[in-house]
């Protein structure tokens, strides 16, 4: 049939071919967006990496946000800080002359399952984590009876009052903590490179991860203990990532 022909323009073969183009024009358009919406559902979320520390007098506070510019400094990661609960009364607290705590977010443990990757960071007391830090991960029974925790990198961060107070043990009976969640613990090593073998200047932090020396709470962390803990934050956000996208 020539499509000049009077047959054709009678037989209405041209409205009809046009209903069928704009019928599947349509489901083109549907499936397009069904697709997309499906694509948009499917991308990959950022990797949340959670900086969680308790800090009495200040110095593991500012590690703690080195950590996060570290951690926020690779592409695709979400870092945020926490502080635990404190345990101690005002009372206490104001005879040991601790000033008051930032507005970081206290954290539950309900929140703390919601994280990727963690830093863990805390005081040093008789060569262990403070007891605050200590009452926190208490609190986690939950998570660990349904293993919600199992298979997350960590790291470690922490303050001690001299050189001798526990930068490695420390971190070393921390890890226990870590064992019993099944989590995997992250060290640096010596990824800091030639700052681990400073030999000229004090500075805190071990292969276990960044620290710091507070002395008799006036002195504050250093450049170099600074740039150690941002690239902690950054090589454990790094690793988190990897893992995530592997998973």
């Amino acid at each position: 049939m020539a499509i000049g022909s009077p047959l054709y323009k009678q037989s209405g073969f041209p409205t009809l071919f046009l209903s069928i183009i704009s019928l599947y024009s349509d489901s083109f358009i549907h499936l397009a967006t069904i697709f997309s919406q499906e694509t948009a559902h499917h991308s990959p979320m950022a990797t949340k990496v959670y900086i969680v520390y308790y800090s009495m007098y200040g110095h593991v506070e500012k590690l703690a946000q080195e950590i996060k510019k570290g951690a926020a400094s690779v592409e695709g990661v979400e870092a945020k800080l926490w502080q635990v609960p404190e345990i101690l009364s005002e009372d206490v607290l104001a005879k040991m002359h601790a000033p008051p705590k930032g507005d970081t977010p206290i954290i539950t443990a309900d929140e703390l399952a919601e994280g990727d990757g963690f830093v863990f960071g805390f005081p040093t007391r008789f060569g262990m984590m403070a007891a605050q830090f200590k009452a926190f991960l208490d609190s986690t029974g939950g998570l660990w009876r349904t293993q919600q925790l199992a298979g997350k990198p960590a790291g470690i961060f922490l303050s001690t009052g001299s050189q001798g107070g526990g930068q490695e043990t420390t971190a070393l009976t921390a890890i226990t903590q870590l064992v019993h969640h099944g989590m995997i613990f992250v060290p640096t090593g010596y990824s800091f490179g030639a700052g681990m073998f400073e030999m000229e200047k004090i500075k805190g932090g071990s292969p276990y991860g960044s620290g710091t020396y507070a002395g008799d709470g006036s002195r504050q962390p250093t450049e170099l203990e600074l740039e150690q803990a941002f690239h902690q934050g950054k090589y454990i956000a790094t690793i988190t990532k990897k893992l995530k996208g592997s998973a």
